[in-house]
């Protein structure tokens, strides 16, 4: 008997044909039940791979996923609910929803930017949160309410924003402004070539990019006992990384957001990896930031900025 194939768009829960002529589960056609298509399960040990034991001696390594615990798959969202134009409402076969997880939900949109946000910043010992825009705007809300208080327009699209104590500095075409908000002084920096995409602070130095690459690789670093840093683990996504940003979910647990270029941010528990949830976003997802009391924010290509809060609730994992 020739063995069939399972069906792709099955296993990723977006297989739509009435009778599929893949394999969906241990059925004989496009109406079979779910199984297990990974039967070898792995403990969860500290393990790290025989090429790694050999090349390094740090003590840092990544904690590999039980697959034999049952987590379940991500359907996929529904590309005109996204958009605000799906015409089947509660009958639409796809998931009505910004993201796939009972660990965090959607706490409140910001509306404002009409373009790509680029970068949101929480600086600390303050109450407010600033975002920059591809439309030239810097919006600076309150963090209880969600109001927008101010807002500062520049003649170029905003590439990114840093803070650093009392300094604000604004990354933009061929320049870097630069604000201190305890004398209400601000300046220009000239030099940059091109529009800054990264800035960064160091032992009163101040460092500028202004080129930026699309990775489809999440590296983890450890100090060797000589100091060196080399890469001791490396994750690997079926799309480009934009932004990564580390933060802390209600239970104390560290957990990575990485966003790719599919419109998604993917989450992950570090450091073992394991899968938390997925946001759906209406175009790329650059701006990414974490804040305090459990919440996090997303901004993506259309200006739509996101706040999002953790549950206190223990959810389940699902495979996304």
């Amino acid at each position: 008997m020739v063995k069939k194939e399972i069906c792709k768009y099955w296993q990723k829960g977006c297989c739509n044909r009435h009778l599929c002529p893949f394999l969906h589960g241990d059925g004989d056609g496009g109406e079979g039940r779910n199984v297990n298509v990974n039967p070898k399960p792995k403990p969860n040990v500290w393990v790290r791979d025989k090429e790694e034991k050999k090349e390094t001696q740090s003590m840092c390594m990544v904690w590999r996923r039980n697959e034999e615990k049952e987590m379940e798959r991500c359907p996929c969202p529904c590309k005109y609910f996204l958009v605000g134009k799906c015409k089947y409402g509660d009958r639409c076969r796809y998931l009505h929803a910004w993201s796939w997880s009972t660990d965090f939900s959607l706490l409140a949109p910001l509306h404002g930017h009409h373009k790509a946000i680029t970068a949101i910043l929480l600086p600390s010992a303050s109450d407010e949160l600033i975002s920059s825009s591809e439309d030239g705007t810097l919006k600076f809300w309150n963090c209880h309410t969600g109001e927008c208080i101010s807002t500062r327009n520049f003649d170029s699209e905003i590439g990114c924003i840093m803070s650093d104590g009392p300094w604000l500095f604004v990354g933009l075409r061929n320049s870097i402004k630069v604000y201190n908000f305890e004398n209400n002084t601000q300046f220009t920096l000239l030099g940059p070539a091109g529009l800054v995409y990264a800035l960064a602070a160091h032992h009163d130095m101040l460092f500028a990019g202004t080129q930026k690459s699309v990775n489809k690789t999440v590296k983890v670093w450890a100090k060797k006992d000589n100091g060196a840093l080399e890469v001791i683990y490396t994750h690997t996504e079926e799309h480009g990384v934009l932004a990564l940003q580390g933060t802390i979910d209600a239970t104390g647990q560290s957990v990575l957001c990485c966003s790719v270029n599919d419109h998604t941010v993917r989450l992950y528990n570090l450091p073992s990896f394991e899968r938390r949830g997925r946001i759906f976003a209406k175009k790329e997802v650059r701006a990414l930031q974490t804040g305090p009391s459990a919440l996090f924010f997303t901004g993506d290509g259309t200006g739509d900025l996101k706040v999002w809060k953790w549950s206190t609730d223990k959810g389940c994992n699902m495979q996304c």
